[in-house]
């Protein structure tokens, strides 16, 4: 699966509403698609009723035909009000239907370097 880059017209992060997620989740289920939530239940156990933040970064692509898009998801978690950070792979379709908010070029790179370091872990650290 080819990277997607900031610079790429098929980059963007989107911020999409909980029953957008569940729709999405019903799809890669129905398309039988390894990453996504094993079941809505268990996406309902781990991801508090709020909007997500989505970023892509990978797409599926055979015989030069984008067949879906690895996105990165930024999500209230349920308990204790913390968050959590996973991944979940959308239909084309789906993907380019959503409202982007990273338009701005500094939006962009402010986003790319959140997702970026989300993805390395980030922890409350107290200052000395």
């Amino acid at each position: 699966m080819p990277t997607i880059h900031s610079s790429d017209p098929d980059f963007r992060v989107c911020r999409i509403s909980f029953p957008t997620l569940l729709e999405i989740q019903l799809e890669a289920e129905e398309r039988g698609w390894g990453t996504r939530w094993s079941s809505e239940h268990a996406l309902r156990r781990q991801v508090k009723e709020r909007d997500v933040l989505l970023q892509s970064f990978m797409r599926e692509e055979r015989g030069g035909v984008v067949h879906s898009y690895r996105c990165l998801l930024i999500f209230s978690t349920p308990e204790g009000g913390g968050g959590g950070m996973t991944t979940m792979d959308l239909n084309p379709p789906r993907f380019f239907s959503l409202e982007r908010i990273d338009r701005d070029p500094d939006v962009r790179k402010a986003f790319v370097r959140m997702f970026s370091l989300a993805m390395g872990g980030i922890s409350m650290t107290a200052k000395q």
